[in-house]
């Protein structure tokens, strides 16, 4: 193999068929690199859900407030600090989406397709529960 500039050239000629398995490898690579985003994201909202679910039972049980909404922030950024998502405002939007979503399997199977700032959107911009589902099957139907 041959350096000129920036490429890679080849001294020998590319064999029959090659061009068309490496495009399909490529459209592979890229489908199974979505399918994995699209994992995680679908476990960091339910992972949110079930946080702001917690804080929702441990307020309602305990008489928690606000403040230990904070003190939970400071913990888990201390504990985590390589994941981002801990913050207070952030703890705050998990509790309103559990509080929105009751149901995990409604979580599990539309809204947990949609990333977190979706989400938010959703919460932030539509009152009821039948406008949030409507707008994330849509948004869902329509990638």
């Amino acid at each position: 193999m041959l350096i000129k500039g920036d490429q890679a050239v080849s001294l020998t000629p590319t064999p029959e068929g090659y061009a068309d398995w490496l495009r399909e490898l490529k459209a592979r690579i890229h489908t199974a690199q979505q399918r994995a985003t699209l994992a995680v994201n679908r476990e960091l909202v339910l992972l949110y859900w079930q946080i702001g679910r917690d804080i929702l039972a441990r307020q309602a049980q305990q008489g928690w407030g606000a403040k230990v909404i904070e003190r939970l922030a400071h913990d888990l950024r201390t504990a985590f600090p390589e994941m981002k998502g801990f913050s207070r405002a952030n703890l705050m939007y998990m509790r309103a989406f559990a509080d929105a979503w009751g149901d995990s399997e409604i979580v599990q199977q539309a809204v947990g397709q949609l990333p977190w700032g979706h989400n938010l959107v959703l919460l932030s911009k539509l009152k009821t529960r039948a406008e949030r589902q409507w707008y994330a099957a849509k948004a869902i139907e329509h990638n």
